[in-house]
């Protein structure tokens, strides 16, 4: 390829953050939209030129179509010998900017989900074993097998997918989210879910969509065995009242249950996901339950991987009964 075609594709952006991904790990393009925030057909049509000057190349396997940086730059073949050291600087500066460590922590987010939903067979990491039909959802959903008929607040629910995934097992579940655009892309969710398991014309019954601020529920006191807030507490400006509304509208005896990060220092996430808070130290997000006026409380680390940047806590606590007149009289 002449010169001047090259450095014009390569003075694109977004095709430099592509190949920097592509170096970095095969990804097909469902993955490559979900790292980059760009439109499916934006992504494809970038590949297409990458892939027409050499620099792409595609491959196939169970199903799905890969792309990675072709072993012609790197390797210095078809005229690409003075392009690769060029690459490698890009791709080293590109590192320790905000943008690329956002890349970096969403393509760790994709290898997370590969590895959870055993996407590569199902392979034991040491002897490389396939064992069909292991999966953590499986896992996941036989557990709901132990639970009683609960009915859930999925507070923050965003795109709907732990509720989904709790409407399977629980009685009702009530989700709530600040963004009505969330709320619709989770009810066609939901809807082409019951369509696959229920067939045609079929609805998950027991899911309720409201729409609401976790700082301000539309909910009454006392109107669910749980209240769940998935990666929504470092999107609340206020934390702590966030909680109480959880405690408010849980009845006595159920349970607050918090999925959240571990304190973090990566910035980016402010201007690009709208976090407010970098995260929670584990005795703050356990102070912060206990002022919530929550008792038994616990905290530990969900998922922690390598050079993952983010650590996911869960943490829990249960709503006590409330005083009696008769044992408040007995108090004083």
């Amino acid at each position: 390829m002449e010169s001047a075609p090259l450095f014009r594709l390569l003075g694109d952006e977004a095709r430099l953050r592509l190949l920097r991904l592509l170096h970095a790990d095969r990804l097909n393009v469902t993955e490559l939209t979900s790292i980059l925030g760009i439109a499916q057909s934006g992504v494809s049509r970038h590949l297409g030129l990458l892939k027409d000057a050499g620099l792409v190349e595609e491959r196939r396997d169970a199903g799905f179509t890969y792309f990675r940086l072709s072993p012609a730059v790197t390797g210095g073949e078809n005229g690409f010998g003075p392009l690769w050291p060029l690459l490698r600087a890009q791709f080293a500066s590109a590192a320790a900017t905000t943008a690329g460590r956002a890349d970096d922590a969403a393509l760790e987010e994709v290898r997370r989900v590969r590895k959870e939903n055993f996407d590569e067979h199902g392979a034991d990491a040491e002897r490389r074993q396939i064992v069909p039909g292991r999966s953590w959802a499986a896992w996941a959903r036989a557990l709901g097998h132990l639970l009683p008929p609960l009915e859930i607040a999925d507070l923050g629910c965003g795109d709907g997918y732990l509720t989904v995934e709790a409407a399977r097992f629980a009685k009702r579940v009530i989700a709530i989210d600040r963004s009505e655009d969330s709320l619709n892309r989770a009810r066609d969710m939901a809807r082409r879910l019951a369509r696959r398991t229920l067939g045609e014309g079929g609805r998950l019954k027991n899911v309720e969509w409201k729409r609401g601020e976790i700082e301000k529920l539309p909910l009454k006191d006392a109107s669910v065995d749980v209240a769940l807030l998935s990666q929504a507490l470092h999107h609340a400006a206020h934390p702590a009242t966030a909680l109480a509304e959880a405690v408010r509208i849980v009845r006595p005896g159920g349970r607050v249950l918090v999925l959240d990060l571990r304190s973090h220092e990566e910035r980016w996430v402010r201007e690009r996901l709208g976090d407010k808070w970098l995260g929670f130290d584990d005795e703050e997000l356990r102070r912060l339950l206990a002022d919530a006026g929550l008792t038994d409380i616990k905290v530990n680390v969900g998922t922690r991987r390598q050079r993952d940047p983010f650590t996911v806590l869960i943490a829990s606590g249960v709503k006590g009964a409330p005083i009696s007149k008769k044992a408040s009289r007995h108090a004083r």
